[in-house]
């Protein structure tokens, strides 16, 4: 079973490198299964490449989803991540 939650994008220049590098590390590590859906495009999560393709600026919604041991408590991990302002991490 999955677990899915809607995120606003919370830094400044949105899902872009730095931000999208930081999130796919923490997605990764995690060990799960984590994807991100935005605008009818869906990403994985763990792919810095991917992430940039669905072109997240601050602001934007974006749902995310967790599959995998802990799911709940890595989706909360990530959604904060994805939340705060990674262009200040």
């Amino acid at each position: 079973m999955a677990t899915t939650s809607t995120v606003v994008i919370g830094s400044t220049s949105g899902l872009h490198s730095r931000p999208a590098s930081l999130f796919a590390k923490a997605a990764a590590a995690s060990g799960n299964t984590v994807s991100l859906s935005a605008g009818g495009k869906k990403a994985n999560g763990a792919s810095l490449l991917a992430l940039m393709t669905l072109g997240l600026k601050m602001g934007d919604e974006v749902d995310v989803t967790v599959e995998g041991d802990g799911e709940e408590a890595v989706l909360e991990e990530l959604a904060a991540l994805l939340a705060s302002n990674l262009d200040e991490a």
